[in-house]
């Protein structure tokens, strides 16, 4: 037919000795079986996706991070850690016995009393000691000053907010526990936790949603109290009020506009929660309602406000001092 001959004509090659063939009739059918999926890019050994897999995995193995591991799992143990950077913030944190699970030193490092210091603490504690680049340490640290020395402290572990109760009760004094609602910069939970720790606090409640955690910034500005004042994660903070009240707390907001001075709260001798609001919204209308008493620390300009850590240890100053003139009457 004249249809097939032009077909055949327009497939044949110049020169060829064999002519066209018009399908593989199965011919080829053997060729194609038993070879499996396509490998992925990055398990290829000559695929630049394999090259750059390997080259982050001997990355990994030399920051101490555990080479040889799976993409997933460098995401998941990047999860396990926070890193704190700066020869002060290091000092303060191995002074205050912070857990710390590796200590990294930048090459050529200046040396001077702190790192005199900080390569003590490290030999006295058996701590591991990693030299690194100052591109490692400006990864860790997100390009935060870390003047050639950061440190590795595991993730914080959270409590239940019903746990805080019983730690009280087994120290066998009278409950006093912190509530922040809405703050959201972690240096001022950090602040928070410093004052915590210093006038006896069992323990502070955040909530689990828009607050801030005990991140890398917390562990540094409270200078080991993220070590010593347990943080719990309450998933609805009224809720966890309201179960302090049933446990026989009283639940103290402090805000501006409380009628009440802190130092004429009558309350401080008694089981309590003082609950802190933001800096710039104050405590939430739910949080405010659920609060048995209101009460303010008078300043002298009105149009002036005070920060959350500075705040919360104003207050915690002045219960402290009434529990213990209560205690000397």
């Amino acid at each position: 037919m004249a249809g097939n001959s032009r077909r055949q004509g327009a497939v044949r090659k110049p020169g060829s000795k064999k002519g066209a063939r018009v399908g593989t009739g199965g011919h080829g059918r053997q060729a194609l079986e038993a070879r499996g999926p396509t490998p992925k890019a990055e398990d290829r050994p000559y695929h630049p996706a394999a090259k750059r897999k390997a080259a982050s995995d001997r990355d990994a193995a030399k920051s101490g991070r555990g080479g040889g591991q799976g993409r997933s799992q460098g995401r998941s143990s990047a999860k396990a850690h926070e890193y704190v950077g700066g020869r002060n913030s290091v000092v303060e944190a191995l002074r205050a016995d912070i857990p710390v699970s590796t200590v990294y030193l930048s090459h050529r490092i200046d040396s001077d009393d702190r790192t005199r210091e900080i390569l003590r603490e490290v030999t006295a504690r058996s701590l591991p000691l990693l030299e690194v680049s100052k591109a490692e340490l400006d990864r860790f640290t997100d390009g935060g000053v870390h003047q050639g020395v950061v440190i590795q402290v595991p993730a914080y572990s959270y409590a239940e907010p019903e746990a805080l109760l019983d730690l009280a009760t087994g120290n066998g004094h009278t409950p006093l526990i912190v509530a922040l609602d809405g703050i959201t910069d972690p240096r001022n939970l950090g602040a928070a936790l410093r004052s915590a720790g210093a006038f006896g606090v069992d323990g502070v409640v955040v909530p689990q949603r828009r607050a801030a955690g005990v991140t890398a910034s917390a562990w540094k500005v409270s200078a080991g109290a993220a070590a010593r004042v347990p943080v719990a994660r309450a998933t609805n903070l009224v809720r966890a009020l309201e179960m302090y009240k049933q446990a026989g707390c009283f639940v103290v907001g402090l805000d501006g506009d409380g009628p009440t001075e802190i130092g004429d709260l009558e309350l401080a001798g008694d089981p309590l929660v003082l609950v802190l609001g933001s800096e710039g919204k104050g405590l939430g209308r739910l949080v405010r309602e659920t609060c048995d008493l209101i009460v303010s620390i008078p300043i002298a300009a009105a149009t002036e406000s005070l920060n959350a850590g500075t705040a919360i240890g104003i207050a915690l100053y002045e219960v402290a001092r009434k529990r213990r003139d209560a205690a000397s009457a």
